[in-house]
Order: structure tokens, then C-alpha cells, then sequence
């Protein structure tokens, strides 16, 4: 229990920092920019993670929003329920993950049309002999072809937006006070150390698409989908009264939105 809390304490002087919620968008946009560009320029030999079957990536990365649904879910409820007492409020902060939920299906089901719409069917991944019996992406694949159209990253896009969802969903740890007496003190410190363990992951695997998958115009297409989505809940609509809103802290709708105008 002792080294469990000492990795929380550890996490709650860095991921809960107001600064990491500011910088942490722009660190994840130089980071797509600088590992394309090494991609493109100088390509890493291939290692463990640039194979698409690594385990973080079959395992966690696929699943990206359910691990990052399942883990937020208890944490919102404890430590908004813990602060405020108010099962209502709790209720509607937990909305976040509905809306999360629905900026998740509809980002990835318009990636898919848009490969669809862009793509064709070719007997080799060089792109030679198109072959036009094969009128979508399964009837390709089915028949040994190659469908080739314009894949925006989804890895991209959802590893930026569950990274930047934790860590603003995290600012509630600078109002919750717990000791080891405390019904919750054990669930909340737990949960803390899983979710800081997986928005490491979520970063790591970020900077492995960047370097190993896709080209640049994709991958930025999907990290402009995921900045848009954070910024357009975090820093936009859950400003306003008719919303999710944001995590309980001290003054945090001055506090929010202060941190975006600098």
C-alpha cells in the first residue's frame, strides 16, 4: 500500500499540475510533427513496437476507449461524489463519458467513409492493377487485394483525446483530501496510479504511431481531430451552464479560463 501511495503522491505532482493540462496539447502536436518527420527523413529500424501486434498495441491501444472508459467511470463518481455529495452532480459529470462516447463513434465512423470514399482496390500494396470488382475495404481484403484511400489516424486521434481527458479529469485531485482511514482513500489511490499508468501508455504509443505508422498528412488530420474534440468540450462547451461541466475545484471556471487565454 505504501509504494501504491507513493506512485499516486508522484502522479498528483505531475499529471494533476495545471501546467500539463496547458502544455500537454502542444507536446503531443510537436511530438506528431517531429516523429513523422523522422519517419520520413530518417526511419527507425524496426523494433518490437512498429509491429502491429505488439502487445500494448493489440491490447490497449484497440481498446483505447473502453480502458479509458472504464477506468474514469468509478474515478468521476468517487471523487465528485466525495467533494460534493450531490448524486445529481455526480450524474452529470458522468455525462462526460457519454459525450466522449459519441465523439469516439462519430470521429471513427467518418474516418472509415472517408478511406471508403477515397480509396480503391489494388492487387499489391506497391498499387498496381486496380481492381474494380472489389467496391469497398472488406470485399477488397476478402478477395487478397490492398485498399488504398486516405486513413486518417485513429490511433492518433483517440490516443490525444483520452490523454487530454484524463489529465483534465485529474484536476479534481488538487480538492480531494483523503487519509488511509477514509472509505475511499484505497479506490481513489488506486484508481489514480492505473489512470496515470495509461495516460503514459496512451503517450508512449502516440510517439509510436508518430515514428512507425501512417504518413504526416494523416496522422495530422487525426491529432486535429483530437485536439478539436478535447478543446471543444474541455475549453469550450463545459464552460458553459448547460453542460457536463468541468471537475469541482476551487473557482475552476475562472481558473480554466485564464489557462486558456495564456
Amino acid at each position: 500500500m505504501e509504494r501504491l501511495e507513493c506512485c499516486a503522491r508522484l502522479l498528483r505532482g505531475t499529471l494533476v499540475h495545471a501546467a500539463v493540462r496547458r502544455y500537454l496539447p502542444w507536446a503531443l502536436a510537436a511530438g506528431m510533427l517531429a516523429g513523422s518527420l523522422l519517419k520520413e527523413l530518417s526511419p527507425l529500424p524496426e523494433t518490437y513496437l512498429s509491429n502491429k501486434r505488439n502487445v500494448f498495441n493489440v491490447y490497449f491501444v484497440k481498446l483505447a476507449w473502453a480502458w479509458t472508459f472504464c477506468l474514469l467511470l468509478p474515478f468521476i463518481a468517487l471523487t465528485n461524489y466525495h467533494l460534493t455529495g450531490k448524486a445529481g452532480l455526480v450524474l452529470r459529470r458522468l455525462s462526460t463519458l457519454l459525450v466522449g462516447t459519441a465523439i469516439w463513434y462519430v470521429c471513427t465512423a467518418l474516418f472509415s467513409n472517408i478511406e471508403h470514399y477515397t480509396g480503391s482496390c489494388y492487387q499489391s500494396p506497391s498499387l498496381e492493377g486496380v481492381r474494380k470488382e472489389h467496391q469497398n475495404k472488406q470485399q477488397c481484403h476478402g478477395g487478397g487485394g490492398f485498399w488504398h484511400g486516405f486513413d486518417i489516424s485513429g490511433h492518433s486521434f483517440l490516443l490525444t483525446f483520452c490523454a487530454l481527458m484524463i489529465v483534465e479529469e485529474m484536476a479534481v485531485l488538487h480538492e480531494v483530501k483523503t487519509d488511509r482511514s477514509h472509505c475511499l482513500h484505497t479506490a481513489i489511490t488506486s484508481l489514480v496510479v492505473a489512470l496515470g499508468c495509461l495516460t503514459f501508455i496512451w503517450v508512449c504509443m502516440f510517439l509510436c504511431t508518430a515514428v512507425y505508422f501512417h504518413n504526416l498528412s494523416q496522422k495530422v488530420f487525426g491529432t486535429l481531430f483530437g485536439l478539436l474534440s478535447w478543446y471543444g468540450t474541455y475549453g469550450f462547451w463545459y464552460l458553459k451552464a448547460f453542460s457536463p461541466g468541468l471537475p469541482p475545484q476551487s473557482s475552476s471556471l475562472n481558473l480554466k479560463r485564464d489557462s486558456y487565454k495564456e
